[in-house]
């Protein structure tokens, strides 16, 4: 087995609502990934400059920088970095973070069952 097979998947975590943050690492540390994590975008985007991910979940609608501004600075520096975008806010959010190149938007409350599929499937993707 090779060195990027064995080193923990580092996922970092935007999300600015404390018990869905909380929620999030809480399952993601479980499924044994290394979780990073920023309370807003801004936080999300100065993260993003100095460290690698593996994969990133962004709330959508946040103050200062939205998942939107994320997922598109994201995809322009690093469009290898699969995204999952997710919203409590319907629609038209959704429709917009599709536009600027999510892998995947799901909305809220999110399923933990249902994020461990997507997660694996779109890692297993970007290692191929």
């Amino acid at each position: 087995m090779d060195d990027d097979k064995k080193r923990k998947k580092t996922i970092l975590v935007i999300e600015d609502d404390e018990d869905v943050l909380s929620m999030l690492i809480k399952h993601l540390k479980y499924l044994g990934y290394k979780i990073i994590m920023a309370k807003d975008g801004m936080e999300g985007l100065k993260k993003l400059e100095s460290d690698q991910y593996d994969l990133v979940i962004t709330d959508i609608v946040m103050p200062f920088v939205s998942g939107v501004g994320i997922v598109s600075q994201l995809k322009e520096k690093k469009p290898h970095i699969p995204v999952i975008a997710i919203t409590g806010y319907g629609q038209e959010p959704e429709a917009v973070a599709i536009e600027k190149k999510a892998d995947l938007v799901l909305a809220k409350p999110v399923k933990m069952s249902v994020l461990k599929r997507y997660i694996e499937d779109l890692m297993k993707s970007k290692d191929e």
